[in-house]
């Protein structure tokens, strides 16, 4: 079953509806000056009200490695997902197991584009040693809070099965996933987990209660 992950969590109310939604994952964003930023004393209040098995993510973009590791610490966080430039070397010494963030171009800007390029895109497979899963989003800048186009999935697929078995590792998909188009996602692409986050907000920040529910029930019945 696909697992499901709610990103840029900012209040305990959003954090309580999405777990009660179902959701596996909750995503903390520690990237100052964006929409959904938290502080590691903000999250903390949060986390520690979450019940067991729901998994805390902290997301961080070329931070420096002390930084993480101590508000991994300070705040519970169970997993690190790295949104920036960081290098296979970078994603190493953690004490929590590792998600890459690797961006692809939007499905509207595919159509013409040499494969050759799809794949030097992709990028992906320098991280395979030292990650437990990428997650593919959109190129589409998402600071100022913005929806993105969805990524075109099925050329993600294909550059998934053609990897050797002992190559591949969990995909999360996300970029412009949506209530509406999850499941179509999630029966193209078959991925480990979905990460959503202005797809299902009311307003950058605050989630909708309604959104959250009918992604992950989509997401599951995929």
């Amino acid at each position: 079953m696909t697992r499901v992950k709610i990103c840029g969590i900012t209040n305990l109310e959003d954090a309580r509806m999405a777990v009660e939604a179902g959701a596996d994952a909750l995503g903390f964003i520690f990237v100052e000056k964006t929409p959904r930023f938290v502080t590691p004393e903000q999250a903390t209040s949060i986390i520690r009200r979450l019940p067991p098995f729901v998994t805390p993510v902290g997301v961080f973009w070329d931070h420096p490695a002390g930084h993480v590791k101590a508000v991994v610490e300070a705040c519970g966080l169970r997993v690190v997902q790295f949104h920036g430039d960081e290098t296979p070397e970078d994603c190493q010494g953690y004490s929590v197991p590792v998600i890459k963030t690797i961006k692809l171009p939007p499905a509207t800007t595919i159509d013409g584009l040499p494969e050759y390029r799809v794949t030097e895109r992709f990028g992906a497979f320098l991280y395979r040693k030292v990650v437990a899963a990428y997650l593919l989003d959109s190129q589409a800048r998402w600071s100022e809070g913005e929806g993105r186009e969805p990524l075109e999935w099925r050329g993600i697929r294909v550059m998934a099965e053609t990897q050797p078995r002992e190559a591949r590792v969990p995909i999360v998909l996300s970029g412009g996933l949506t209530p509406d188009n999850v499941a179509t996602a999630v029966d193209i692409v078959r991925p480990f987990a979905v990460d959503v986050n202005s797809g299902v907000e009311a307003q950058p920040g605050k989630k909708d209660p309604h959104k959250v529910r009918r992604f992950i029930e989509a997401a599951r019945r995929a």
